[in-house]
Protein backbone atom coordinates (compact mmCIF):
# COMPACT_ATOMS: atom_id res chain seq x y z
CA UNK A 1 0.00 0.00 0.00
CA UNK A 2 1.25 3.47 -0.85
CA UNK A 3 0.72 6.26 1.69
CA UNK A 4 0.67 9.93 0.70
CA UNK A 5 -0.01 12.47 3.45
CA UNK A 6 -1.31 15.37 1.39
CA UNK A 7 -1.87 17.72 4.35
CA UNK A 8 -1.43 17.60 8.11
CA UNK A 9 -2.04 20.04 10.94
CA UNK A 10 -4.60 22.57 12.14
CA UNK A 11 -4.70 24.11 8.66
CA UNK A 12 -5.98 20.87 7.14
CA UNK A 13 -5.62 17.09 7.01
CA UNK A 14 -5.86 14.70 4.07
CA UNK A 15 -4.31 11.25 3.56
CA UNK A 16 -4.34 9.20 0.36
CA UNK A 17 -3.94 5.42 0.50
CA UNK A 18 -3.40 3.55 -2.76
CA UNK A 19 -3.25 -0.08 -3.78
CA UNK A 20 -2.92 -0.87 -7.46
CA UNK A 21 -5.13 1.57 -9.34
CA UNK A 22 -7.43 2.12 -6.35
CA UNK A 23 -7.18 5.03 -3.91
CA UNK A 24 -9.18 6.09 -0.85
CA UNK A 25 -8.86 9.26 1.18
CA UNK A 26 -9.00 9.70 4.93
CA UNK A 27 -10.24 13.25 5.56
CA UNK A 28 -10.47 16.11 3.10
CA UNK A 29 -9.52 19.10 5.20
CA UNK A 30 -8.00 21.42 2.62
CA UNK A 31 -9.66 23.17 -0.30
CA UNK A 32 -10.93 20.95 -3.11
CA UNK A 33 -8.56 22.51 -5.64
CA UNK A 34 -5.59 21.90 -3.36
CA UNK A 35 -6.55 18.25 -2.93
CA UNK A 36 -6.80 17.86 -6.70
CA UNK A 37 -3.41 19.50 -7.19
CA UNK A 38 -1.65 17.45 -4.53
CA UNK A 39 -3.18 14.21 -5.78
CA UNK A 40 -1.88 14.91 -9.26
CA UNK A 41 1.55 15.75 -7.85
CA UNK A 42 1.79 12.21 -6.41
CA UNK A 43 0.43 10.58 -9.56
CA UNK A 44 -3.21 10.07 -8.55
CA UNK A 45 -6.07 11.31 -10.69
CA UNK A 46 -8.99 12.55 -8.56
CA UNK A 47 -11.58 10.55 -10.50
CA UNK A 48 -9.84 7.36 -9.29
CA UNK A 49 -10.78 8.06 -5.65
CA UNK A 50 -13.06 5.23 -4.56
CA UNK A 51 -14.23 6.60 -1.20
CA UNK A 52 -13.54 9.23 1.44
CA UNK A 53 -13.53 8.36 5.13
CA UNK A 54 -13.98 11.21 7.60
CA UNK A 55 -12.56 11.09 11.11
CA UNK A 56 -14.82 13.90 12.35
CA UNK A 57 -16.62 17.00 11.16
CA UNK A 58 -14.20 19.79 12.13
CA UNK A 59 -13.35 21.98 9.15
CA UNK A 60 -9.66 21.02 9.10
CA UNK A 61 -10.89 17.52 8.20
CA UNK A 62 -13.88 18.32 5.94
CA UNK A 63 -13.22 21.63 4.11
CA UNK A 64 -12.55 19.94 0.78
CA UNK A 65 -15.56 17.60 0.74
CA UNK A 66 -17.06 19.31 -2.34
CA UNK A 67 -14.49 17.09 -4.08
CA UNK A 68 -16.89 14.21 -3.43
CA UNK A 69 -19.74 15.99 -5.21
CA UNK A 70 -17.58 16.84 -8.23
CA UNK A 71 -16.34 13.26 -8.75
CA UNK A 72 -19.34 11.36 -7.31
CA UNK A 73 -17.28 9.83 -4.47
CA UNK A 74 -19.09 8.11 -1.59
CA UNK A 75 -18.26 9.59 1.82
CA UNK A 76 -18.29 7.64 5.08
CA UNK A 77 -18.46 9.02 8.62
CA UNK A 78 -19.73 8.08 12.06
CA UNK A 79 -23.53 7.99 12.19
CA UNK A 80 -23.91 11.07 14.40
CA UNK A 81 -21.09 13.00 12.76
CA UNK A 82 -23.35 13.88 9.83
CA UNK A 83 -25.07 16.39 12.13
CA UNK A 84 -22.09 18.69 11.50
CA UNK A 85 -21.25 17.85 7.87
CA UNK A 86 -23.18 19.80 5.26
CA UNK A 87 -20.85 19.84 2.25
CA UNK A 88 -21.78 16.45 0.78
CA UNK A 89 -24.71 15.68 -1.51
CA UNK A 90 -27.29 13.52 0.23
CA UNK A 91 -26.90 10.54 -2.11
CA UNK A 92 -23.16 10.31 -1.35
CA UNK A 93 -23.53 10.18 2.44
CA UNK A 94 -22.93 6.86 4.19
CA UNK A 95 -22.84 5.76 7.81
CA UNK A 96 -19.76 3.70 8.55
CA UNK A 97 -20.25 0.01 9.28
CA UNK A 98 -18.02 -2.13 11.50
CA UNK A 99 -16.11 -3.23 8.40
CA UNK A 100 -16.16 -1.65 4.94
CA UNK A 101 -14.61 -3.16 1.81
CA UNK A 102 -13.47 -1.21 -1.26
CA UNK A 103 -11.59 -3.01 -3.99
CA UNK A 104 -8.37 -4.09 -2.24
CA UNK A 105 -9.09 -2.28 1.04
CA UNK A 106 -10.64 -3.41 4.29
CA UNK A 107 -11.54 -0.41 6.48
CA UNK A 108 -12.29 -0.80 10.19
CA UNK A 109 -13.32 2.25 12.27
CA UNK A 110 -12.55 2.60 15.96
CA UNK A 111 -13.71 5.03 18.62
CA UNK A 112 -11.48 7.95 19.55
CA UNK A 113 -11.97 10.74 22.09
CA UNK A 114 -12.48 14.21 20.67
CA UNK A 115 -15.03 17.00 21.04
CA UNK A 116 -17.20 15.86 18.17
CA UNK A 117 -20.39 13.81 17.91
CA UNK A 118 -18.93 10.52 16.68
CA UNK A 119 -15.17 10.83 16.03
CA UNK A 120 -13.30 7.85 14.59
CA UNK A 121 -9.89 6.48 13.81
CA UNK A 122 -9.36 3.88 11.09
CA UNK A 123 -7.31 0.86 10.22
CA UNK A 124 -6.99 0.26 6.49
CA UNK A 125 -5.68 -3.11 5.36
CA UNK A 126 -4.79 -4.84 2.12
CA UNK A 127 -3.56 -8.40 1.72
CA UNK A 128 -0.02 -7.51 2.80
CA UNK A 129 -0.20 -4.17 4.64
CA UNK A 130 -2.08 -2.57 7.54
CA UNK A 131 -2.17 1.17 8.19
CA UNK A 132 -3.53 2.71 11.38
CA UNK A 133 -4.71 6.33 11.38
CA UNK A 134 -5.33 8.05 14.71
CA UNK A 135 -5.55 11.81 14.35
CA UNK A 136 -7.61 13.86 16.83
CA UNK A 137 -8.04 12.25 20.25
CA UNK A 138 -7.42 13.34 23.82
CA UNK A 139 -6.40 9.90 25.04
CA UNK A 140 -5.54 6.41 23.82
CA UNK A 141 -7.47 3.57 25.41
CA UNK A 142 -6.73 -0.16 25.40
CA UNK A 143 -9.44 -0.86 22.82
CA UNK A 144 -7.78 1.56 20.40
CA UNK A 145 -4.41 -0.11 20.87
CA UNK A 146 -5.93 -3.54 20.29
CA UNK A 147 -7.45 -2.38 17.00
CA UNK A 148 -4.25 -0.69 15.79
CA UNK A 149 -1.77 -3.40 16.82
CA UNK A 150 0.22 -5.33 14.21
CA UNK A 151 0.17 -2.43 11.73
CA UNK A 152 2.94 -1.81 9.25
CA UNK A 153 2.31 1.94 9.29
CA UNK A 154 1.16 4.20 12.12
CA UNK A 155 -0.13 7.68 11.29
CA UNK A 156 -0.76 9.31 14.65
CA UNK A 157 -1.01 12.83 15.97
CA UNK A 158 1.70 14.22 18.24
CA UNK A 159 -0.05 17.50 18.73
CA UNK A 160 1.48 19.49 21.55
CA UNK A 161 3.84 19.92 24.47
CA UNK A 162 1.66 20.67 27.54
CA UNK A 163 4.06 23.24 28.99
CA UNK A 164 3.92 25.19 25.74
CA UNK A 165 0.13 25.12 25.81
CA UNK A 166 0.10 26.41 29.38
CA UNK A 167 2.50 29.23 28.48
CA UNK A 168 0.65 30.16 25.29
CA UNK A 169 -1.63 33.13 24.71
CA UNK A 170 -4.62 30.86 24.19
CA UNK A 171 -7.68 31.61 26.36
CA UNK A 172 -7.94 29.33 29.38
CA UNK A 173 -10.97 27.62 27.84
CA UNK A 174 -8.95 26.66 24.76
CA UNK A 175 -6.02 25.46 26.87
CA UNK A 176 -8.39 23.29 28.88
CA UNK A 177 -9.91 21.84 25.70
CA UNK A 178 -6.55 20.96 24.11
CA UNK A 179 -5.29 19.31 27.30
CA UNK A 180 -8.53 17.44 28.06
CA UNK A 181 -9.45 13.82 27.36
CA UNK A 182 -11.43 15.03 24.31
CA UNK A 183 -8.68 17.32 23.02
CA UNK A 184 -5.40 16.29 21.42
CA UNK A 185 -2.51 13.96 22.21
CA UNK A 186 0.62 15.38 23.75
CA UNK A 187 4.03 14.23 22.56
CA UNK A 188 4.34 12.10 25.69
CA UNK A 189 0.94 10.45 25.18
CA UNK A 190 1.80 9.63 21.60
CA UNK A 191 5.17 8.20 22.57
CA UNK A 192 3.52 6.05 25.25
CA UNK A 193 1.03 4.66 22.73
CA UNK A 194 3.79 3.86 20.26
CA UNK A 195 5.80 1.99 22.87
CA UNK A 196 2.76 -0.30 23.18
CA UNK A 197 2.40 -0.72 19.42
CA UNK A 198 5.90 -0.89 17.92
CA UNK A 199 7.39 -4.38 17.82
CA UNK A 200 10.66 -3.57 16.07
CA UNK A 201 9.65 -5.15 12.75
CA UNK A 202 10.48 -2.14 10.62
CA UNK A 203 7.22 -0.29 11.16
CA UNK A 204 6.83 3.17 9.65
CA UNK A 205 5.70 5.93 12.01
CA UNK A 206 4.34 9.27 10.82
CA UNK A 207 3.92 11.88 13.55
CA UNK A 208 1.20 14.24 12.34
CA UNK A 209 -1.17 17.05 13.30
CA UNK A 210 1.55 19.00 15.16
CA UNK A 211 0.44 22.30 16.64
CA UNK A 212 2.13 25.25 14.97
CA UNK A 213 2.13 27.27 18.19
CA UNK A 214 2.54 24.64 20.89
CA UNK A 215 5.01 22.11 19.55
CA UNK A 216 8.26 21.74 17.66
CA UNK A 217 8.96 18.95 15.14
CA UNK A 218 12.27 18.15 16.84
CA UNK A 219 10.54 17.92 20.24
CA UNK A 220 7.85 15.56 18.98
CA UNK A 221 10.48 13.44 17.26
CA UNK A 222 12.81 13.33 20.28
CA UNK A 223 10.01 12.35 22.68
CA UNK A 224 9.03 9.28 20.64
CA UNK A 225 12.61 8.27 19.79
CA UNK A 226 13.66 8.39 23.45
CA UNK A 227 10.63 6.40 24.57
CA UNK A 228 11.34 3.69 22.01
CA UNK A 229 15.03 3.57 22.98
CA UNK A 230 13.88 2.64 26.48
CA UNK A 231 12.04 -0.28 24.90
CA UNK A 232 15.24 -1.33 23.13
CA UNK A 233 14.23 -0.12 19.68
CA UNK A 234 16.58 1.96 17.54
CA UNK A 235 15.42 4.26 14.79
CA UNK A 236 16.15 3.11 11.22
CA UNK A 237 16.98 -0.36 12.54
CA UNK A 238 13.79 -1.44 14.26
CA UNK A 239 11.41 1.22 12.92
CA UNK A 240 11.32 4.33 10.74
CA UNK A 241 9.97 7.69 11.76
CA UNK A 242 8.98 10.84 9.90
CA UNK A 243 7.50 14.04 11.31
CA UNK A 244 4.93 15.61 8.98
Amino acid sequence: MKVNILASGSSGNCIALSSGESTILVDAGIAKTKIEKRLLEVGITPNNIGAIFITHAHKDHTKGLPLANKYNIPVYAGDDEWKDIDLVDEELRNDINFVEHFDFFEVIPFEVYHDAYDPLGYTISTKDCKVSICLDTGKVEREMLETMKDSNVYIIESNHEPRMVEASSYPNSVKARVLSDVGHLSNKQTAAALTELIQGKGEQIYLTHLSTNNNLPALAEMTTVRALIKKGFKRDIHYKLEVI
